[in-house]
């Protein structure tokens, strides 16, 4: 399991975390922006206008409605983004991360506005009478050129198609359920394999129901998920008010100059929070990665531009609204640069075979460059000696969650462990039964119900993350299983849908207890396998979205002669 996590860590090095991928996602989506003229500020009003159906048309052809297609790709992206994937931004990145998110979400309204207005204009009818749509269908049917000569792209489409099935798991299933199964057992000790159980029998009863009953389900789940995580979050920033200027100075005021040290975070590099906060930014409202055209395609509309717009109203909710209120509960509250009592995850476990401080300003660099891989320490290989639970050996260094950790003890079965652990390359080789506790950063979803604590809830602001947690990652479950029976509808037609189905309700299960750290790894790579064919075909018809954006409005001014148009 560690060498496959070790791979994971290589392949993602060259695609999701390497400068080159942040650097494309967002020259696309400013691509796009300076080549529409800025639609994302242009359309917001119309936008909401097309969400209350004040547009439609009884002729209209789809399975869903505006606002059911918007809350069905909402769902898809609202989930542990918002809530894990925030705070391991800010573990990762420091607050300037938050910025580079947001900024992810700005450019990406264009690239949502782009991926679905095409989406629904090549969108086809299955055997089964129903809409099927998505970037695989663009790809295939659009009018893709280079250099004056019209290209087959089905190979590109198939691609495509391939990686959202792989993506649906990476993405949409295995960490969801796995955030909603550790929150769920730290916050009410419920084993992690029953809330698996339990929620896998309830994923099955809706998903058989196909789009219609997913529709139904999230158009009511959407908003009362957002209102029940919007009271808990206000709850914290108005506690810690006097934090509030604060913390917007420390997301807007090292974004171009890195993180500095400040408590247990060791800091980080411009380039390094720079990608942490692009790349948990397109995990969080999945702009440029194909997604929610999948979602929008199915739409009851007579043309896609319409469409289109109510798309781009997606990342505005996601990420600069539902993420920006995560970070400022993190950072009002204090708790993203602290050390607190956990239980360590060996995969996020490094022991180092010198002893360093993160009390001292040189060290504090040293072991800084040796997290983001630029200097790397040297990894304590030999033999642990452990007498009551404590490290007896005093020239190691313990790095758990990108921090130096403190007070650590092993257990083996609840008892204070006595003997020997062998340690090869920085890993302790722990027993079935043995774990190892103590103090460290702490990330994802256990960091931001810690921040909940500290409000005038108490203690018990931890149930709204888990709740919350749990309304806003099921529903990006049952989404995401949408977004691979398209795909697998289009790979091999309706005949596979079932047989996708029962894999993707058994792994939904599998993951509810494995290591969080390597689902998260599964994740960074799934993102960008998915999003590379969907950015390269909208830039190949990029004439055509252009096309089509000038009919509309020429088209919609004839049909609504006294409605004022943007400009």
């Amino acid at each position: 399991m560690q060498q496959f996590g070790n791979f994971l860590d290589t392949l993602d090095a060259y695609l999701g975390s390497s400068e080159w991928f942040a650097y494309f996602l967002l020259g696309v989506g400013l691509f796009f922006t300076l080549y529409l003229k800025f639609p994302q500020i242009r359309y917001f009003r119309f936008a909401l206008k097309i969400v209350k159906g004040k547009f439609d048309k009884s002729e209209d052809k789809g399975d869903t409605s505006h606002f059911q297609a918007l809350t069905t790709a909402l769902s898809g992206t609202v989930g542990t983004g918002n809530i894990a994937g925030v705070a391991l931004a800010i573990h990762m990145g420091g607050p300037a991360a938050l910025f580079w998110m947001l900024v992810t979400a700005m450019l990406g309204m264009t690239t949502k506005f782009v991926e679905v207005t095409l989406s629904h204009k090549y969108r086809e009818t299955d055997s089964e009478g129903k809409i099927a749509g998505g970037p695989m269908y663009y790809m295939k049917n659009g009018p893709i050129y280079f250099l004056k000569k019209k290209l087959n792209m089905k190979w590109l489409a198939v691609l495509f198609a391939i990686a959202t099935v792989i993506s649906s798991f990476g993405t949409g299933n295995m960490p969801q359920i796995n955030s909603i199964s550790s929150s769920l057992n730290a916050t009410f000790g419920v084993q992690q394999w029953v809330v698996g159980a339990v929620l896998a029998v309830l994923l099955s009863m809706v998903i058989i129901g196909g789009i219609s009953r997913i529709a139904k389900v999230t158009e009511k789940l959407v908003p009362a998920m957002a209102i029940i995580y919007l009271v808990g979050a206000l709850a914290v920033i108005f506690t810690n008010y006097d934090n509030i200027l604060p913390s917007f100075s420390a997301i807007f005021s090292n974004v171009f100059s890195g993180s500095a040290a400040t408590g247990g975070f060791l800091g980080a590099t411009f380039a390094y929070l720079f990608n942490r906060g692009v790349n948990r930014g397109l995990f969080s409202n999945e702009a440029g990665q194909g997604s929610a055209p999948i979602a929008h395609a199915a739409a009851r509309a007579h043309e896609p531009v319409s469409e289109g717009m109510v798309a781009l109203l997606e990342p505005f909710i996601d990420t600069i609204i539902i993420c920006s209120l995560t970070g400022l509960v993190l950072l009002s509250s204090g708790v993203w640069n602290q050390k607190y009592e956990n239980q360590f995850e060996i995969s996020d476990l490094e022991i180092l075979a010198v002893s360093y401080s993160d009390h001292s300003e040189k060290e504090i660099k040293m072991l800084r460059n040796h997290i983001i891989g630029k200097n790397t320490l040297e990894d304590f290989n030999g033999t642990l000696q452990i007498k009551n639970g404590e490290i007896q050996n005093q020239d190691i260094t313990i790095i758990h969650a990108r921090s130096v950790a403190e007070n650590v003890k092993i257990l083996d079965s609840n008892e204070l462990f006595n003997g020997n652990i062998a340690v090869v390359d920085g890993k302790p080789n722990l027993g079935e039964e043995m774990v190892m506790t103590g103090k460290s950063l702490i990330h994802s979803a256990p960091l931001t119900a810690k921040a909940f604590e500290k409000s005038i809830l108490g203690s018990n602001g931890k149930f709204i993350v888990s709740i919350g947690l749990l309304l806003f990652a099921f529903s990006t479950v049952i989404s995401w299983s949408y977004y691979g029976d398209r795909a697998i509808t289009f790979l091999i037609g309706t005949k596979g849908i079932v047989w996708y189905r029962i894999v993707y309700i058994i792994g939904f299960f599998l993951a509810s207890f494995t290591d969080t750290t390597l689902i998260w790894k599964i994740s960074y790579i799934t993102v960008v396998v998915m999003t590379l064919p969907n950015l390269v075909g909208i830039l190949l018809l990029r004439k055509d979205m252009k096309t089509t954006v000038k009919d509309y409005w020429n088209q919609f001014k004839a049909e609504w002669p006294n409605e004022k148009t943007p400009k």
